[in-house]
């Protein structure tokens, strides 16, 4: 391990947030797998698990509303309650079950729920680190927290399926209440710096009526927003709209997809593969020394690549190759995941971070309930063979606009970023 690596976890709030966060994301990711096996059994069409996708990805338009509150509220009360609530709600399932209450309707509920204080957590975490992660270190920070999520990801969808196969979908709830009340206690020992902002907040102020706190809290939202869409950046977040519609189809038809050709076992492995591919695609970002080349030819480049693995998948003579060429269409977006936190820490003052990181994951993950629910439609008249293929064509389309795109391509690299970018 280098230097600089051992000084990250000598770091007492990057220990505590990185193992918290690990133990957050096994909860996270086998919880993902058994909900959406749960619903297609209990439903049983792609009709359920689209409408799943959407309620469960829909709160992801709160993280618009959040970003003022992350940035002026205590980040480490917000994981600690966070991660309770959620204990407390992932507990229902198995209740409704051992009373013969459990169906598709109360999964259906309870899933958006909880997606909505999950949506909390990851930019209050990003934002969170330029605090007391030297700026040197940020990439590699970044790196070790998606291969947190990534790494965990991949190690549980491996296992997901086989588990509900042993002890069912309805027990991993169980489990997962267990360790989201673990994660609640590492994150209990966090000791995060306050932001300006909190610390202005924290202060004695004359009371403000109700109409003051909302404008303000309206033009702080809107700050993070207007920075998001400058004239230049904006090109890859839409595109990264429509990628994210089409990962939202793709995803709730994988189930219905994994029937046809295996059963539970087969839909974790392909979860497993996509998230190897992405953590492979983080873990190596950091040696590719890509900071020097324009994020927009990085993007072009990556999601080319990527829509041409993604379509071939579906076309694969077996089941083993269809795994290994759907994991490496998911390489090149762990790598343009980890430049793009540090591209926009590096340009951003810290005290928008919040906000920002909120608008961001919001803007770009809107499109993903949308995608979901017309995936479930789409995908039982077209069948899930051709929604994920129609999805790879789509992702190859919009790096080629991006690659032939003049002002995409000359973003700037991260090395050069300035906020600037933000405001063109």
């Amino acid at each position: 391990m280098s230097d600089s690596s051992m000084n990250l976890f000598l770091n007492r709030n990057f220990l505590f947030m990185f193992f918290g966060r690990l133990v957050t994301n096994v909860g996270d990711s086998i919880y993902a797998v058994a909900a959406m096996w749960l619903v297609s059994e209990l439903g049983g069409s792609t009709f359920y698990t689209g409408l799943a996708g959407f309620l469960s990805l829909i709160p992801r338009f709160i993280q618009f509303f959040s970003g003022p509150i992350i940035d002026r509220i205590s980040i480490r009360h917000l994981l600690i309650h966070t991660q309770l609530i959620q204990a407390f709600l992932l507990l229902i399932i198995p209740a409704a079950s051992y009373l013969g209450q459990l169906n598709v309707v109360l999964v259906l509920i309870i899933s958006p729920i909880i997606s909505i204080f999950n949506t909390l957590i990851y930019p209050a975490q990003m934002s969170s680190l330029p605090s007391f992660v030297p700026k040197k270190d940020l990439t590699k920070a970044n790196s070790y927290f998606t291969f947190a999520g990534q790494g965990i990801d991949t190690f549980c969808n491996a296992v997901s399926g086989v588990l509900i196969v042993i002890v069912g979908a309805v027990s991993i709830y169980l489990l997962d209440s267990v360790l989201f009340i673990i994660s609640a206690i590492l994150f209990s020992f966090l000791r995060i710096p306050k932001h300006k902002q909190q610390i202005e907040q924290s202060q004695p102020v004359e009371k403000e009526n109700i109409s003051v706190i909302l404008q303000h809290y309206k033009t702080e939202l809107l700050e993070g927003i207007h920075i998001l869409l400058g004239k230049s950046f904006s090109r890859l977040l839409w595109g990264m709209l429509l990628i994210n519609l089409v990962g939202g189809a793709t995803f709730v038809v994988l189930p219905a997809f994994s029937k046809l050709h295996g059963g539970p076992e087969l839909y974790g492995l392909l979860l497993m593969a996509q998230a190897m591919g992405s953590m492979f695609g983080a873990l190596i970002a950091p040696f590719l020394k890509l900071e020097r080349i324009g994020m927009g030819l990085i993007y072009a480049t990556a999601f080319s690549v990527s829509g041409i693995l993604w379509t071939l998948s579906v076309h694969s003579p077996n089941i083993w190759m269809m795994m290994i060429i759907y994991g490496l269409s998911w390489v090149p977006g762990g790598v343009t995941n980890i430049l793009i936190n540090s591209y926009i820490q590096k340009a951003i003052p810290q005290h928008l971070l919040g906000r920002v990181f909120s608008a961001s994951y919001s803007l770009s993950g809107i499109a993903a309930p949308i995608g979901s629910l017309c995936g479930g439609i789409l995908g039982e008249v077209f069948g899930s063979e051709v929604i994920i293929g129609v999805s790879g064509l789509s992702v190859l389309f919009i790096g080629l606009y991006w690659l032939f795109d003049k002002t995409t391509r000359k973003l700037p690299s991260s090395d050069h970023v300035t906020e600037k970018v933000f405001q063109a």
